[in-house]
């Protein structure tokens, strides 16, 4: 890591965005992951369909691919992408009491869609909490994390 420097930072400390103009278009890919803990009962709700706000996990996968589609809009330095595809999967885990979500995030450009991918876990993840919050303030939103991503220079880097 030594030696490396800030992508978006200029030589004066400012931010910048960074010029990918002359960079190729290659087919990009990332996956992230994340989890919500909460009690049992709130689990089996969710798991229910009938929460008081409604289907909990169909409104969570709507929230998370509009973030991922307004990511350059809420991180101010991420470049504006033309997604060709998002997807949402749930993992719900009855031991546990979990829901795992994880966010796939593909377009062809210029630059990687790792932060979409990372906002749709998030969305998806805080969307879950909103809707159940009434009936479990302790839910815990955990781990969201890139699992791998594919495309451009850096090639293919898989971290779990």
């Amino acid at each position: 890591m030594a030696g490396k420097k800030l992508s978006h930072v200029d030589k004066a400390g400012r931010p910048r965005m960074v010029n990918v103009g002359a960079k190729a278009d290659t087919d990009r890919i990332a996956i992230s992951r994340g989890l919500v803990r909460m009690q049992p009962e709130t689990f089996k709700l969710i798991q229910s369909g009938k929460a008081a706000k409604g289907d909990v996990l169909t409104t969570a996968q709507l929230a998370g691919i509009t973030a991922a589609k307004k990511t350059s809009d809420l991180i101010p330095l991420c470049h504006p992408i033309l997604i060709t595809n998002v997807s949402i999967e749930f993992t719900p885990n009855k031991n546990d009491s979990t829901i795992g979500i994880t966010a796939t995030v593909s377009s062809t450009g210029k630059t990687g869609v790792e932060m979409e991918a990372l906002t749709a876990v998030a969305v998806t993840a805080l969307t879950i909490y909103d809707m159940c919050k009434a009936v479990d303030r302790g839910m815990k939103i955990e781990n969201i994390r890139l699992v791998e991503k594919s495309g451009g220079k850096s090639g293919t880097i898989k971290l779990e």
